[in-house]
């Protein structure tokens, strides 16, 4: 069961632009409009103080005195700063920053340019911001084009135009971060992996083998040869393979259905773990294809024991209150729904929840956090500016 993807799609930007949610988010923010001929937006600062509910590793979600939901985002701040703040769940804040439409449009040119290498130059920096609001643009393409109910093949054909700009900015932004790559030292990169820690010893042939194959690899990736870089990569990988394996042995079985709470018999059981088992083997001996086809197998067998999560619970994730008489209608349309998904009925089933989450998708609305572009922060009278 899953909400309609129109309603839910999240795009990983082809250039790591930050969580871009495609579904519009006005925000009802005071504007001042310029008389620049490249029309951009100034928006009012805002002030907000509140309780903070979730935090992540780019903003937070904040309950506001005022009842309304939010999220701030932290892009403006460097990292230094987010750990000075020392932010804490139920902890009161005071945040003052820019409403905006969209996830994506927290990752501005100015927040993406701080990555780059100081060298730089002006002429490239034009380059590169040309290509970054050509993705932006396309970025908000996609979100109309869902939200008319366009095709995956129409969306698909986005997402390579945006790929294609994601690379030709690779390509200017390349010699600069190859002239100011630092490399680990082989021994750095070993013990990241954490063998010591599982008394994994490493045999000598092989450690010899790992570091020439390392220095290669980083001769390469610096001359900017990426394909036999990752040829290179490879290789390292394939002796090092059996020391991960050690270090990340697959789960049993009963590990697997560990917390399943699920009432399943004895001899139905004894026959999940003869499957669970092969396809172990399947995956170790690299046959995609069979695994695939077991795992095909054991979902069909388990379903039959997956219970739906009661409505009252399933209900009991959303904070806003809903209608006496929308509760009754969503009660009947989720429990037909999931009747219809155990029958597999796939096609009644998604009717039956777009019907659901029409009722819903009002609540959602108007229940949406405002989206705030934090420039600064107080806590316990200590200020944080953005940088």
């Amino acid at each position: 069961m899953r909400k309609p993807i129109k309603k839910t799609w999240m795009l990983a930007s082809a250039l790591t632009i930050g969580m871009a949610v495609l579904t519009p988010l006005s925000a009802g923010a005071e504007e001042i409009k310029t008389t620049d001929s490249s029309s951009l937006t100034v928006q009012l600062e805002h002030k907000i103080t509140g309780t903070i509910k979730n935090i992540y590793g780019d903003g937070m979600s904040l309950k506001g005195n005022d009842g309304k939901n939010y999220f701030i985002s932290f892009y403006k701040f460097p990292a230094e700063q987010l750990e000075k703040m020392n932010l804490v769940e139920g902890q009161e804040i005071s945040v003052e920053g820019s409403v905006v439409e969209s996830y994506s449009d927290f990752y501005t040119f100015e927040v993406f340019k701080k990555e780059l290498p100081k060298e730089v130059t002006k002429e490239d920096l034009t380059k590169l911001e040309k290509m970054f609001n050509e993705i932006k643009k396309l970025e908000k393409e996609v979100s109309a084009e869902i939200e008319k109910g366009a095709t995956d093949e129409e969306i698909e054909k986005k997402y390579e135009e945006m790929q294609k700009i994601q690379e030709e900015m690779y390509k200017v932004a390349k010699p600069y971060i190859l002239a100011n790559w630092q490399p680990q030292t082989f021994e750095e990169y070993i013990e990241d992996f954490g063998f010591k820690e599982e008394n994994i010893v490493i045999k000598e042939n092989d450690i010899t083998q790992l570091k020439a194959i390392y220095a290669e690899w980083i001769k390469l990736y610096k001359n900017g040869d990426d394909v036999k870089a990752t040829e290179k990569m490879d290789e390292f990988y394939k002796i090092l393979q059996p020391y991960l394996d050690e270090l990340y042995p697959p789960q049993t079985f009963e590990e697997f259905m560990e917390g399943s709470e699920l009432d399943i018999p004895t001899e139905t059981l004894a026959k999940l773990k003869t499957i669970y088992e092969n396809i172990l083997k399947a995956d170790k001996e690299e046959n995609t294809e069979l695994s695939e086809k077991l795992w095909g197998e054991f979902d069909q067998i388990i379903r039959e024991f997956i219970k739906p999560v009661p409505f009252e619970e399933y209900m009991s994730d959303f904070e806003f209150e809903i209608s006496e008489a929308d509760q009754k209608q969503l009660k009947s349309l989720y429990e037909e729904a999931s009747a219809l998904d155990k029958k597999e009925d796939f096609e009644k089933a998604q009717e039956k929840w777009e019907a659901f989450y029409k009722i819903l998708d009002p609540y959602f609305e108007a229940n949406k956090d405002t989206l705030i572009s934090a420039s600064k922060v107080t806590i316990n009278g200590q200020e944080y500016l953005a940088q």
